[in-house]
């Protein structure tokens, strides 16, 4: 009997089938692309009845600049980690994003600022978390893997490492923007009406403070060496108090990266995708159950974090170049570029 079952569990493995009788996923062995890239900009209640012709033109904008550098990096043959830092850095330095230069404001009125970077081939990572005076926490993080024995600094400590490594430092005033003031403003004024009139608040609707727990940036890249790199960069959630620090920085929640599966970065709800170990799930089901990119990133952010009540998205790359957008959100900003060429710019939950 037991022979019986042998033989018989050898032939579905040669005809190509899982004893449950799907297919195998065939599809993870064959190369699609040699090398890809694909970045988000933040998920979160993003309508095209509350966003102007111009605002869409200029987030649209920004995501193909940031994105066809990190294309151009890995189209000359450069690595995924260059290209993952460079693109994030278009972001940073941008004020549309909440990242660097655009991020968000705590409760104290400061900006303090999270990242994290890994590498697939090596499974090593870097991150950084309550940083205010470095300009490119995505450059700190990747400098905290290559330059250090630990993989997350905070706060004055983080800033230390940065000014001894030679990073750009930057007054605090750098990262203000009167967009975002005027936002923790806003959320501020409506938690003291919340206070005085309790459930009779008005109702109205403000973008910024529906999205107050979203907005990241991130980008994974796969280069032409088979190295899969993923970085996050983040100012967190609007008004924070006590120091608190989201997924971005954090190792298998923002972000994570294998060279035998995918790379990963996520936006949203911060708290629900470190519950979740988003990004690192999403990788664990590739290799464990044999899931493809896109069925991976589905039933991560459509079933488990769903349930559990997180909001929120992934971009995410695997080893042969496939690419996966999933959010349970209304809109996210995101864009990809493969090894053609292909250009694609999204918004919208469309």
């Amino acid at each position: 009997m037991k022979n019986l079952a042998f033989t018989l569990l050898s032939f579905l493995v040669l005809i190509g089938c899982t004893p449950n009788g799907k297919e195998s996923k065939n599809e993870q062995s064959q190369k699609v692309n040699d090398f890809a890239i694909i970045i988000h900009g933040g998920a979160g209640t993003i309508l095209k009845k509350n966003m102007t012709d111009e605002k869409e033109a200029a987030y649209k904008a920004k995501l193909e600049e940031a994105i066809k550098v990190g294309h151009t990096i890995l189209k000359n043959g450069g690595t995924s980690q260059e290209a993952v830092i460079k693109t994030i850095q278009v972001m940073e330095e941008s004020p549309l994003f909440n990242a660097g230069k655009g991020a968000v404001f705590t409760n104290a009125g400061t900006n303090e600022l999270d990242a994290s970077f890994m590498d697939g081939k090596t499974l090593n990572a870097g991150a950084v978390a309550g940083v205010k005076d470095v300009k490119s926490p995505i450059e700190l993080a990747v400098k905290v893997m290559t330059d250090s024995e630990h993989v997350m600094l905070s706060g004055e400590g983080a800033s230390t490492f940065a000014k001894e490594k030679g990073l750009e430092i930057v007054d605090p005033s750098y990262f203000y923007t009167e967009r975002r003031f005027k936002s923790l403003q806003r959320i501020i004024d409506r938690e003291k009406t919340q206070l005085d009139h309790d459930d009779k608040t008005a109702v109205f609707y403000d973008s910024d403070i529906k999205n107050a727990k979203f907005g990241t940036v991130g980008c994974v890249a796969l280069d032409k060496n088979g190295n899969i790199a993923a970085g996050t960069s983040t100012g967190g959630m609007t008004n924070k108090r006590w120091g608190r620090i989201g997924d971005a920085p954090i190792i298998g929640s923002g972000t994570y990266a294998n060279n035998n599966t995918c790379g990963v970065s996520s936006t949203g709800w911060g708290e629900y995708f470190i519950r979740s170990q988003v990004a690192y799930d999403i990788s664990a089901q590739m290799e464990y159950q044999q899931k493809s990119l896109k069925e991976a990133t589905t039933d991560v952010i459509q079933n488990k974090l769903t349930k559990l009540g997180g909001t929120g998205g992934v971009v995410a790359l695997d080893k042969n170049g496939n690419m996966s957008f999933e959010f349970n959100t209304a809109g996210m900003y995101r864009a990809s570029m493969n090894d053609k060429g292909d250009l694609v710019i999204k918004i919208y939950n469309d």
